[in-house]
Formats: C-alpha cells, structure tokens, sequence
C-alpha cells in the first residue's frame, strides 16, 4: 500500500501523486495538500493554530509549557 503524505499547513493525509512539493533554499521540503494550503503558509503567513479547518488547530507548540 502506498504511503500517504501529510500536508506541512493543514495536517491532512493525501495520497502520492497529488499535492504541491516546495522545496526551501535550506533544503527542506514541504508538501501541500492543495493550493489554498500553500498560500496560506507561504504566501500569507498564517498559523495553522488559528484556523479552525486544519488539524493543528488549538494545538500548543511543543517545548512551551
């Protein structure tokens, strides 16, 4: 069975051969679900946190108490 990616922005899993990959001048990649998702992390800046449609939504970040 392939294995699925999850997006870098909302969290959802998405099966292989779809999605946008970005690849960073560090070298990292980032996979997006869709374009909205893309836009929203790279374009717009926001915080997956503050929106209530992705997964992260909520969440604490990690190492914060």
């Amino acid at each position: 069975m392939p294995k699925l990616r999850k997006c870098a922005f909302c969290g959802k899993e998405f099966p292989p051969g779809t999605g946008i990959m970005y690849v960073k001048n560090d070298g990292s990649i980032l996979w997006f679900c869709s374009s909205k998702c893309r836009k929203n992390a790279l374009k717009l800046n926001r915080d997956a946190r503050k929106l209530k449609w992705t997964v992260y939504f909520g969440k604490e970040e990690k190492g914060k108490a």
